[in-house]
């Protein structure tokens, strides 16, 4: 309201609704002699309007989303992506305001002159997002679902996997077409013990460059620069981040089985936060879900993580039932492990699918498979 200083005073909404609703019309709020409002009437006239204006913005803040994410740009690119989709499906978080995104650093982001496995695995890619989550700080948490660990902190879960994107790997060279052109002793990076012994058991006289991390911009400026003649890449998320003109070719599923949850975004939120659950489930891709919890349930058999070569992909058949294909290796790709499963695109079922080909593999790879 104005004071006699010219200065505002701030209300919130309960204030303007008891000094508005203290206000009676009477005839000192109309001057017959001018035909104009009292300074009464229009204060009146003021603080309804006020309300109205500050019970708006707090119903716009009410309806925030705060969405947690790391800073990469591919990180981004599915939080914005995540946040096109909720507007999408609910238009009222289109105003401006309603969706935020929250970047956090994870322990992985930061320290990129180690490899994964001397430093503690994929969880490091999601470890601090999901405290941000259980501290209230985010509502809902965007991840590459091949990040994911097996196990979910506790009072979270995952109710919502997008629209999976291609699954497959990307071969990028500036001098050759494709693996097989490449000339003996040439260094392939990747930072992947998955790509690592699929390359090596089809083409051991290449040298792989382990430590080969850093983003898709990074690894890319490497590759320009020479550190390595080739390198090999998701595809999805080239295609995210609109680079598939960095593409040589394209490895086929039976040159270079994907990893677990490839080309998957999953959604996380707290598990007793029925508004996010509610948001997420009308974004929810069912085939998606399915085939990401067939794949997980081989990785948990197998108790999989960065240090062991495990590649599985679950997609529907001609028939619409559910195929599903794992792999284990050893690190030096010599020798190779694989398995399929066929059986109805149903979850109870495709969770058991993974599950028995992982037991499967486990026991055919013994107890020291992994330590060549």
């Amino acid at each position: 309201m104005e004071a006699a200083s010219g200065a505002f005073t701030t209300v919130n909404p309960a204030q303007c609704r008891h000094l508005s609703a203290n206000f009676s019309v009477s005839a000192l709020e109309f001057s017959p002699s001018t035909g104009r409002k009292s300074s009464l009437a229009r204060a009146r006239t003021w603080l309804i309007r006020a309300s109205l204006a500050v019970e708006q913005q707090a119903e716009t803040k009410a309806a925030v989303i705060r969405i947690g994410t790391r800073g990469s740009p591919l990180a981004l690119a599915q939080a914005y992506e995540t946040r096109d989709r909720l507007i999408g499906s609910h238009p009222q978080l289109a105003e401006t305001g309603a969706i935020q995104i929250v970047v956090i650093k994870t322990t992985g982001d930061k320290i990129l002159t180690q490899p994964l496995a001397d430093i503690g695995g994929k969880g490091l890619f999601t470890k601090e997002i999901d405290d941000a989550l259980l501290n209230s700080d985010i509502d809902i948490a965007v991840h590459s679902m091949k990040d994911v660990p097996t196990y979910l902190p506790r009072n979270t879960m995952i109710p919502c996997n997008l629209p999976r994107e291609d699954v497959r790997d990307a071969f990028i060279c500036l001098t050759a077409a494709s693996l097989a052109e490449l000339p003996p002793g040439s260094t392939v990076g990747t930072a992947s013990l998955r790509r690592k012994s699929q390359l090596l058991n089809r083409y051991p006289s290449l040298q792989v460059q382990e430590n080969f991390r850093g983003n898709v911009q990074t690894r890319l400026k490497k590759l320009n620069e020479g550190v390595v003649q080739a390198t090999l890449l998701a595809l999805a998320g080239l295609k995210r981040l609109n680079m598939t003109e960095n593409v040589t070719s394209i490895l086929s599923i039976d040159d270079m089985l994907p990893a677990v949850a490839q080309g998957a975004i999953g959604i996380a939120c707290r598990s007793d936060d029925e508004k996010m659950a509610t948001y997420l489930a009308s974004l929810n891709h069912e085939d998606t879900r399915l085939a990401v919890a067939c794949e997980r349930a081989f990785l948990e058999a197998l108790d999989g993580s960065c240090r062991t070569p495990i590649a599985g992909y679950a997609c529907r058949d001609e028939e619409g039932n559910c195929l599903f294909r794992g792999l284990v290796a050893s690190p030096d790709g010599i020798k190779v492990l694989e398995t399929s499963r066929r059986g109805p695109y149903a979850f109870d079922d495709m969770v058991k699918m993974g599950r028995d080909a992982g037991e499967e593999l486990l026991s055919q790879a013994g107890p020291n498979f992994f330590d060549r």
